[in-house]
């Protein structure tokens, strides 16, 4: 039997064990990391060569490392920012584990992607009360116009103790739904429904987990969706101030806390006001949304690499696709992004790996610089070497952490 195929074989058994395990809060982190068939899958699928070669010939052992990344925990498989994705991220491997951070109707602080998606990563259409408070109520498509369903909710709608009530499932929706069931079955063929549901999180529930998995911190700072200050004096100063006090509550060192945020002002405000903090926030490029930017033009980028540099920001986080380009030989190198941020004395950290889904036809957004060279799975690791060895970065997200624990073991990274 194919390798391939032996893996596909065994590998709903080992998902369906690492969950079961990450359930049982009894049950301890195995003294390394459980990888699983993925990272081997992926090997197979490469492209002959020298660094399939070396891969394929890594057995282990493997560690965990702070270069893999837990993205909004395991995210592939398992509903985003929920205790059961981030127990998995632990247990493959990632050394450091997200949650974004949001806030409640009364001030909260808990871990959602967005403030208003709730919609589509919880059940609340589910729970007649709490759909009611939404802010846009489910409305369902009209095959006769065109209009596509939507809902808007937003964890500001609800209280704390009403969020706790939710269950999380994978982010996805119907647009063709004329109904809110209809509406929550919109997963992608290439993730699953089988770990659905999750258990929601506050901020504080995280760090609390995390610090048992013995993994280090990285929380999102996510923008507010609605007007600030919040009900009268709720400033984003109050917010972005909060969101660190949550650590030093729980007795976290700043040294084990990587603070982000895709707003400036932030990861600013953080330097001056938070120092121990400050030092390492991470300053998530988002700009690629900002008319006129082009990674791929300097004289676009507002401010500049210097400029971050001298401003106090250290650590750098773009999505993957502006630190990759291709050279004439249509081989994946580094962009001018990435080497003027290196040039500037910018670490740097990617996003995402495995997020794109099956690479046959390319990739979508992270991988759209280099698409060109991306025809199947195995290139995930061909990008990945390329960000390790040629750009220099210093860690990777990735919505599946055995993937970049297995690369970041087999290549002796720390």
């Amino acid at each position: 039997m194919p390798l391939s195929h032996r893996l596909a074989l065994v590998s709903g058994l080992w998902i369906f064990a690492l969950i079961a395990s990450a359930q049982a809060q009894s049950v301890p982190l195995p003294r390394e990391p459980q990888i699983g068939p993925r990272p081997f899958y992926l090997v197979d699928k490469m492209k002959d060569g020298a660094l399939k070669t070396a891969l394929s010939q890594c057995t282990g052992p493997f560690r965990k490392t702070d270069f893999s990344i837990g993205h909004r925990g395991a995210a592939l498989q398992f509903p985003e920012h929920s205790k059961e994705s981030y127990s998995a991220a632990a247990r493959m491997g990632a050394g450091v584990i997200e949650c974004d951070v949001t806030f409640t109707r009364d001030r909260q602080l808990v871990c959602r992607h967005s403030q208003c998606d709730l919609h589509t990563t919880t059940d609340i259409l589910s729970v007649p009360a709490l759909a009611a408070k939404c802010s846009q109520p489910f409305t369902p498509a009209d095959p006769a116009t065109g209009k596509k369903a939507s809902a808007k909710c937003c964890t500001s709608d609800i209280t704390l103790a009403e969020f706790k009530t939710l269950s999380a499932k994978m982010d996805a929706f119907n647009p063709d739904a004329t109904t809110a069931a209809e509406y929550q079955n919109g997963t992608p063929r290439w993730r699953t429904d089988l770990y659905s549901t999750g258990t929601l999180m506050t901020h504080a529930e995280s760090i609390a987990l995390i610090k048992s998995l013995g993994a280090k911190f990285t929380p999102e700072l996510k923008a507010p969706e609605v007007t600030m200050p919040f009900d009268g004096d709720y400033t984003q100063e109050k917010y972005a101030t909060q969101m660190l006090e949550e650590y030093k509550a729980a007795g976290i060192s700043p040294t084990d806390v990587f603070a982000q945020s895709f707003d400036l002002r932030d990861v600013l405000f953080w330097i001056k006001t938070e120092p121990a903090f400050g030092t390492q926030a991470v300053y998530l490029d988002g700009r690629y949304e900002t008319k006129g930017f082009d990674h791929a033009k300097p004289e676009t980028w507002k401010p500049s690499m210097t400029e971050l540099k001298d401003s106090g920001v250290k650590i750098l986080a773009p999505p993957i696709y502006m630190m990759l380009a291709l050279n004439d030989k249509n081989e994946i190198v580094p962009s001018d992004y990435a080497k003027a941020a290196k040039a500037a004395g910018l670490d740097l950290i990617g996003w995402s790996l495995e997020r794109d889904g099956p690479l046959i036809k390319g990739g979508g957004f992270y991988h759209r610089s280099v698409k060109g060279a991306i025809d199947r799975d195995g290139d995930t690791l061909t990008v990945l070497d390329v960000l390790a060895k040629q750009v220099g970065v210093r860690a990777m997200f990735s919505d599946w952490p055995a993937t970049t624990t297995f690369y970041a073991s087999c290549m002796g990274m720390k």
